[in-house]
């Protein structure tokens, strides 16, 4: 990966969201979102980790969601690698045209947590692919990029309240080292609490 690059650490660009986060806002975080969501302290009843996960499956179930609540929210933090798993999405999402919906992609150029392989988007430290190119294409009606913390934490609730569906890309660094996120608790008991939150 091309280190000189602007790029953010994963655990505050997440802290940005985090602390950004209206009451009503469902967010949902897989693999290293999931991992570091959890080390930022309690979950919030709407915060769905999806873990275990199937990888790449993360913004089409929140579509489903989005639908089901137009009245929330939904907020899907996706990694690089899960989104190439499922390109086809995009469309789908764009095609439903949910305004209450926000992807957020987190970009390190790796599978971080199965031993940090670059992704087949990115080769000789270069991006090959240019993801909000990919959004703009399939249809997304509000389309960000950031790179550096602060303008991130500037813009991110603006973004989040901009009508959708909206695509956000944040360039971020690697967390040498990472592990595969564990699930908070069982995850039959979760999905019928957050089931319970999301429909309060």
């Amino acid at each position: 990966m091309d280190r000189t690059k602007r790029r953010m650490p994963l655990p505050e660009s997440l802290g940005v969201l985090r602390e950004t986060r209206e009451d009503s806002d469902v967010v949902m975080t897989v693999m290293g979102t999931a991992r570091e969501w959890m080390e930022l302290g309690e979950l919030h009843p709407l915060d769905w980790i999806y873990v275990p996960s199937s990888m790449g499956q993360a913004p089409a179930l929140a579509l489903g969601m989005a639908l089901a609540q137009p009245d929330k929210q939904i907020i899907v933090c996706n990694g690089d690698g899960c989104m190439l798993m499922n390109l086809g999405s995009l469309v789908t999402i764009t095609a439903q045209d949910p305004s209450n919906y926000t992807l957020i992609i987190f970009d390190n150029g790796i599978y971080e947590i199965t031993g940090a392989q670059p992704t087949p988007a990115t080769a000789g430290g270069d991006n090959l692919v240019d993801y909000p190119a990919l959004a703009a294409a399939a249809g997304f009606r509000q389309i960000f990029a950031f790179d550096q913390l602060d303008h991130w934490q500037q813009s991110a609730r603006d973004v989040i309240d901009a009508p959708g569906p909206t695509f956000v890309h944040l360039a971020i660094e690697p967390v040498p080292g990472a592990a595969g996120p564990r699930s908070p608790s069982h995850a039959p008991t979760r999905a019928d609490q957050f089931a319970e939150a999301l429909q309060g």
